[in-house]
């Protein structure tokens, strides 16, 4: 034990995601899902506000939607998924893409402070959402046996290895992206927030609870720390809505095209 440290501190760990109902009673009501419905509310005010009023010089609200708009549609949407087929699939992806944004910044809001994501079920359901999607579509426009056939034996491959490359490519393309899908949006938000956590409760305790003038200087330098952990943690919280977004709409290039 170091002199002046007691021993009392208990660093954070998973159980610090286990947030109690906002009403006592209702059990569901819990902190993320009070996020998450407050991230629908505000996108649908932002593009409802960007877009009631649309002019030719547009607004501050306006360019800002168009900016947000165009970016899913032509960085992400059409890029992925080829010019002739991307429009109809916009919708979806703008929608995701702005609802997991929001809800991964919302770690770094005062007062909110907490990654939805960071709960395994909602990176799941989003995860579910696209493999439904992305397999909807490849089967409406193929054909089951032709969408599994096309998922599963790829162009070129001799016959004899068919057997070998079938498995794998049915468990990589059917079974395996919405368990990485989820997996990797989950470990990112988790990680990123826990970590955040030691830093700021680890230097908490170091200022107020230890009689320890170096120790509490070593708490301040922490808490400075904690600062950049927010700043690389806001970052990735932006690159992982991208990256979610950017392989749903890859899967569903892939799900539609005549051949891989």
């Amino acid at each position: 034990m170091i002199a002046g440290v007691p021993t009392e501190f208990t660093p954070p760990g998973p159980e610090s995601f286990d947030l109690p109902p906002i009403i006592d009673g209702v059990d569901w009501f819990t902190k993320p899902v009070l996020v998450s419905a407050l991230t629908v509310v505000v996108i649908i005010w932002f593009f409802w506000g960007a877009s009631r009023k649309a002019a030719i010089v547009p607004s501050k609200l306006q360019f800002a939607g168009e900016l947000g708009y165009n970016f899913v549609r032509n960085s992400i949407a059409r890029d992925a998924i080829g010019s002739a087929e991307h429009m109809r699939f916009v919708p979806y992806l703008c929608g995701l893409f702005f609802f997991i944004l929001l809800n991964n910044v919302a770690a770094t809001v005062p007062l909110v402070q907490f990654p939805t994501f960071s709960h395994i079920g909602w990176a799941y359901t989003a995860a579910i959402m696209t493999w439904v999607i992305y397999n909807a579509v490849g089967i409406r426009r193929h054909g089951t046996w032709g969408y599994f056939k096309l998922q599963t034996m790829p162009a070129g491959v001799p016959v004899w290895l068919m057997p070998l490359m079938i498995p794998i490519e049915f468990i990589s393309n059917i079974l395996v992206r919405p368990v990485s899908l989820s997996l990797r949006l989950f470990a990112n938000m988790f990680a990123g927030h826990i970590l955040l956590l030691v830093f700021v409760l680890g230097g908490e305790y170091l200022v107020f609870e230890t009689s320890n003038i170096a120790l509490a200087g070593v708490g301040v330098v922490t808490w400075l720390m904690g600062l950049a952990i927010a700043g690389l943690e806001l970052f990735v919280q932006c690159i992982q809505a991208y990256i979610f977004v950017v392989l749903t709409a890859q899967y569903i290039g892939s799900a539609i095209a005549e051949e891989h």
